[in-house]
């Protein structure tokens, strides 16, 4: 299991960081954790394509994480471009149908994949709920950001991973990371905002959870000033990083290194 930073930041444009994403490429597929402004183009960057995108998992509606999936369904189309014949699957809570066809209300057939491509798989809003496939388990917990918020947990062989999406303290997503090897985790900004984490709460959750190491992602422009690490590490006593865009880690190795642009 291979985790790959995306976009590391918010809505908020960066040339540091973009709008939030993750690859994970796990048992033979990829997986990709929300779809922020901008992460088609971000993926070449990082040697990944649109077409390999197996299993789209989307945290919530917020235009932060949701703002490149009208430009990636319109360029599954194009054959020019996008070549996949293989059911490709999105994950998202009970009522994402709904705000699919608000889209197409918008944009017309224009949003319509090819017959077949793609399959929607809606998750439980108020509870644990999973999906698998043959190697894979992604399992799912809602959190305390809007409603239809969700974070989500891949596991592997014996490798697990969490990602929390956005969310304030929730004991849903405590007991969804218990015991993983990775928990990725929003720290918005060292000042408390409602519907985040900051970087001490973050470290707080990850004490709570048991996991192995910790990620702080989706930075605003603050969190870029202070040591968000340090503010973690004050009260979880495991590893700590900060996500930067192009970073790698190898769940599989307990290494990490920074991508080359």
């Amino acid at each position: 299991m291979e985790l790959i930073v995306i976009g590391s930041g918010t809505g908020v444009p960066s040339l540091r960081r973009g709008s939030p994403a993750l690859a994970v490429k796990v048992a033979g597929r990829v997986v990709l954790l929300d779809l922020g402004a901008g992460t088609l183009r971000s993926m070449l960057r990082q040697g990944l394509n649109f077409n390999e995108i197996d299993i789209l998992a989307l945290s919530h509606r917020h235009p932060d994480h949701v703002g490149d999936l009208v430009p990636f369904l319109f360029a599954t189309r194009y054959a020019l471009g996008y070549t996949r014949r293989q059911p490709f699957w999105l994950l998202a809570a009970r009522g994402f149908a709904g705000f699919l066809e608000r889209l197409k209300s918008a944009f017309g057939d224009w949003l319509e994949p090819p017959a077949g491509l793609l399959q929607l798989r809606e998750l439980s809003p108020d509870g644990p709920d999973e999906a698998t496939w043959e190697g894979l388990r992604v399992k799912s917990a809602p959190t305390n950001h809007i409603e239809g918020s969700l974070a989500f947990r891949l596991e592997a062989g014996s490798s697990s991973l969490v990602y929390s999406g956005d969310t304030d303290a929730s004991d849903s997503l405590a007991a969804l990371a218990q015991g993983a090897d990775l928990l990725i985790l929003e720290a918005s900004n060292p000042t408390k905002i409602p519907g985040h984490l900051t970087p001490a709460e973050a470290g707080r959750l990850a004490a709570r959870s048991g996991v192995r190491r910790l990620l702080l992602t989706h930075f605003y422009p603050p969190s870029d000033e202070v040591d968000v690490v340090a503010l973690a590490s004050r009260e979880f006593s495991g590893e700590v990083l900060r996500a930067e865009d192009g970073l790698r880690i190898d769940l599989e190795n307990q290494g990490s290194h920074p991508q080359s642009q």
